[in-house]
């Protein structure tokens, strides 16, 4: 049976079919034993609740009648009589689970993830807590209770939504209820901060005043400290106060460090097209380091579409690159989930077609001069196969595809001769201003005035206003005033321009800026500068100290060169990690071929990431496991770079290491096709020990076994000699082979991995068969929870969640697959979060409860559209369209 005391007093049986229940004093005692939770109530107890003043005349008598009508509507066995008294048994309640969700959205780390489980519990609420019986004492406390609950959760909800960036609509949601409640402080708080964000600071403000003037009036009290230190917060527009920018969860452009300058013309540019005149392909184009990247981001930033605006950097990819190679980086970019059947390379262009093909979103893909034909080729497939996709390219030259608008990006606006020496009219050149904001950066107190305005615009106008020479030669100030560095530029341009012969005027302005940059270094800033060149998305501190680092600059110092580069403008610190800008990054480069340093620098770059990927590796089974997926998906670009190298200079034994360590990581992440392609690649390079070979060979056979329907032969694992990565292996494999025809040789395979686990003490390889083989999995849970390991548990908890359905336990399968979903969502694993909606909605149909059934299976639509899981999808719409019959479906997804 289950029960709805959050609304009017409602029981439904197994089918879901309301179950009625006559008579109002029958009715009370089921209210009653309600709110007693599944306790026991005496028969003294109930009599005073049912009859308070005015019992019946043999009330024990009466009593046991209304208890038997009780039966005969619910069942029999459904209210127990013990010596202390009668007791109903209780399935499931509403409120029971109400709870529940609220105190999971409390520890979910996500405001997303909280917003979501708030609306769902909210949703459980079919009008005030035992609506028939808001008269009767024995309900009052329990009324007030969960009203009290349900009134935090508003709050709770509105705090999450209000860090979403929702404002707007909590702002309309909590009018009403301010009112019903305005001596609520911290719903007061919520709706001061919606309206102060939604343009309405003059309500936000007032509705302070309103509540201190009641409060005053009602209790003799005033506001609390929070309260008021949000009212002054709000008189001095206090910036903290302002809508959250990181509130883009449907994109990844980074945040700016600093504003864009002069580009107001070109920006409107670029959106009227893709926004308003039906265009699909803008191309922006331009030398080096006029700031098409810049601008770029600049313009997405200002533009919505329902399902993102993402950025895709080009810059990292080989020459070499394919059309293939462009489209899995889309594919990760945008967190899509391969199809059931991995993609060959090949296929990867028809694939993200496919996977994108219902989206309306923008692509911005960054520095694609390099891969020009390749681009050109994605292109054509995208606009062509889905029609709601639009593409912003930077390049230096357009792709020459039917239907692209090109946008030439111009250098910054220079003074003329009349603005050259007017402090007001120079200043308000974008030259003059970005080159004044950088100087400032670099030289404190460093103001434009009448004493330097000629220099600086001479100095503005020698560079051509091309941005990233001005951001280049401002950090100058340090050691020049303005009118010897004008003159510096003067005598450099005189010169011949060297390697930059041939090129146009402005590319040759960069690369003599560069040169200059370069010339005044340091020779062990010139070595780090150019080592960096190597990464080809950025470093951390750790990486750049492990592949720049040597005999002659120990590791400890490249913190310190690091500095003095960011310090020039010639490394750009992003959060944790350095990056070399488009321009530096070639030139760079240029430098580190010249010192012949190339091969040296590679070599240490592999091994590195090498090493990185063994360590996560080995973290990826215990506490650390979200630590270190994170600072994988962090180093993707850098370590398909490290692969790729490796395959390219024969490197056998490196790419086989790699591509082991990393296996796990991707079948984590749902990478099924990426594992498959890069195993396949390190095996079709000679070379390497054949236990790493070997280990190779099965992590792709059990990858293969999960994503193709044809026949898988099994590996010859002898030359593994680590007994704890044999286990493992025999367990992947096995666990794989359960689907398939060689199911007997796959259970096989587990019962050798289980004692193999055992003979070597490897636990977690040990719970991980227990759990497959659904055999002893409360052990399984305890260990993985021993472990630290999220993935474990998730798993566990869902092989307990079965057995629980196969025992007719619906509230514990319930329970476990709840603690499954929020492992998933802490982990970031969306085809494990859609598999455990998807049994939280199977488990409320067979429970009857269709509507949270509903609810389950449409989150999980949901999510699944967002990432592409076809097989998500098909699975959520046939269990909508089951919930719409009335007919539970058992369909599971199997994602092992």
């Amino acid at each position: 049976m289950r029960y709805g005391v959050l609304g009017p007093l409602t029981a439904w049986d197994s089918d879901g079919r309301v179950v009625r229940v006559p008579e109002a004093k029958v009715r009370a005692l089921l209210a009653i034993l309600l709110a007693h939770g599944g306790g026991p109530v005496s028969a003294d107890r109930l009599v005073t609740d049912l009859w308070a003043d005015a019992p019946p005349a043999t009330p024990l008598n009466t009593l046991q009648s209304k208890v038997s009508q009780l039966r005969r509507a619910l069942g029999r066995d459904q209210v127990v009589h013990q010596p202390a008294g009668y007791r109903l048994l209780v399935d499931e309640v509403d409120a029971h689970r109400f709870e529940e969700l609220v105190d999971r959205a409390r520890a979910a780390g996500s405001p997303r993830v909280r917003a979501d489980l708030l609306d769902d519990a909210l949703g459980l609420w079919r009008g005030p807590a035992y609506a028939d019986f808001a008269d009767s004492p024995f309900a009052r406390a329990e009324i007030a209770r969960l009203g009290e609950l349900r009134l935090t959760a508003v709050e709770d909800r509105a705090e999450a939504r209000l860090e979403l960036g929702q404002h707007t609509a909590v702002a309309a949601e909590l009018g009403d209820l301010v009112g019903s409640h305005p001596l609520r402080e911290r719903l007061r708080m919520a709706q001061m901060r919606a309206l102060y964000r939604s343009g309405r600071q003059t309500e936000a403000l007032n509705s302070f005043h309103e509540l201190r003037r009641e409060l005053g009036e009602e209790l003799g009290v005033a506001p609390g400290p929070e309260l008021a230190a949000l009212h002054e917060a709000m008189l001095r527009h206090e910036p903290h106060l302002a809508p959250p920018v990181a509130a883009r969860e449907r994109s990844n452009l980074p945040t700016p460090l600093t504003p864009i300058i002069g580009r107001v013309a070109e920006i409107a540019g670029i959106r009227a097209p893709l926004v308003e005149q039906g265009a699909r392909l803008v191309t922006l184009t331009g030398a080096g380091g006029v700031g098409k990247t810049r601008l770029a981001l600049a313009a997405a930033d200002g533009m919505r579409f329902p399902d993102g605006v993402w950025l895709v950097e080009l810059a990292g990819l080989d020459r070499a690159a394919s059309a293939a190679d462009i489209a899995d980086r889309v594919m990760t970019t945008l967190g899509l989930c391969e199809s059931s059947s991995t993609p060959q390379a090949a296929e990867l262009v028809d694939c993200l077609v496919d996977a994108a093909a219902g989206k309306d979103l923008l692509l911005v893909l960054d520095n694609c001069e390099h891969v020009l034909e390749q681009v050109a080729t994605l292109a054509e497939r995208l606009l062509t196969g889905v029609p709601g996709a639009r593409l912003l390219l930077t390049s230096r030259e357009p792709l020459d595809v039917p239907g692209e608008v090109v946008r030439p990006v111009p250098p910054l606006e220079l003074p003329d001769d009349a603005a050259a020496g007017e402090v007001l009219a120079a200043e308000s050149c974008s030259a003059v201003e970005l080159f004044v904001q950088r100087a400032t950066a670099a030289v404190p107190g460093f103001a434009l005035d009448v004493g330097n305005v000629r220099a600086v615009s001479a100095i503005c106008r020698r560079l051509d206003g091309i941005p990233l020479a001005l951001e280049l030669v401002a950090p100058r100030l340090r050691m020049f005033e303005p009118e010897q560095l004008a003159d510096s530029l003067d005598d450099r341009f005189s010169l011949p321009s060297g390697a930059g012969r041939g090129r146009p005027s402005r590319q040759q302005t960069l690369r003599a800026m560069i040169d200059w940059s370069w010339e005044l270094l340091g020779p062990d800033e010139r070595t780090v500068l150019r080592r960096l060149a190597v990464h080809a998305d950025g470093c951390t501190l750790r990486a750049a100290q492990s592949v720049s680092s040597d005999q002659g600059i120990p590791a400890p110092r490249v913190l310190e060169l690091l500095a003095r580069l960011v310090d020039r403008s010639l490394v750009v610190r992003d959060g944790d990690r350095f990056r070399l800008l488009e321009s530096v990054a070639a030139y760079s480069a240029e430098r580190l071929a010249e010192a012949g340093e190339l091969d040296a620098v590679r070599d240490r770059f592999v091994r590195h990431h090498v090493e990185l990927a063994e360590l996560a590796d080995r973290e990826l089974r215990g506490p650390e496991q979200q630590h270190h997926l994170t600072r994988l998906d962090a180093e993707t670009v850098n370590l398909r770079r490290a692969l790729d190298l490796a395959i390219r200079g024969g490197h056998a034994e490196s790419a086989l290491r790699l591509v082991n360590a990393m296996t796990w990581y991707w079948y984590l992440r749902g990478r099924h096709g990426e594992a498959r392609r890069s195993l396949q690649a390190a095996l079709a390079t000679d070379g390497g020990a054949p236990a790493l070979r070997a280990a190779a060979s099965g992590w792709l056979t059990g990858v293969e076994l999960r994503s193709t329907p044809n026949a898988v032969p099994v590996p010859d694992l002898a030359a593994i000699t680590d007994p704890v990565l044999l286990a493992r292996l025999r367990w992947f494999i096995g666990a794989g082979l359960l689907d398939d025809v060689e199911h007997e040789l796959g259970v096989r395979m587990l019962e050798q991995s289980l004692a193999d686990a055992r003979a070597h003490r490897d636990r977690w390889t040990e719970a991980a068969v227990l759990v497959e083989r659904r055999t002893d999995v409360e052990r399984a849970a305890e260990v993985f929870g021993e472990l630290g390991d999220r993935w474990g548990q998730l798993r566990a908890a869902r092989s307990l969640a079965e057995l629980a359905e196969s025992d007719g336990d619906r509230s514990q399968a319930a329970r476990m697959h709840r603690e499954g979903l929020r492992s998933a969502e802490d982990l970031a694993l969306w085809t494990e979060v859609v598999e455990s909606l998807c049994r939280l909605g199977q488990n409320s149909l067979a429970g009857g409860d269709p509507a949270q059934a509903r609810r389950f299976s449409e989150r999980a639509l949901r999510i699944s559209t967002d990432r592409s899981y076809h097989c998500g999808v098909f699975q959520a719409r046939k269990q909508l369209d089951d919930i719409t019959r009335g007919e539970p479906s058992w369909t599971l997804l199997r994602t092992s």
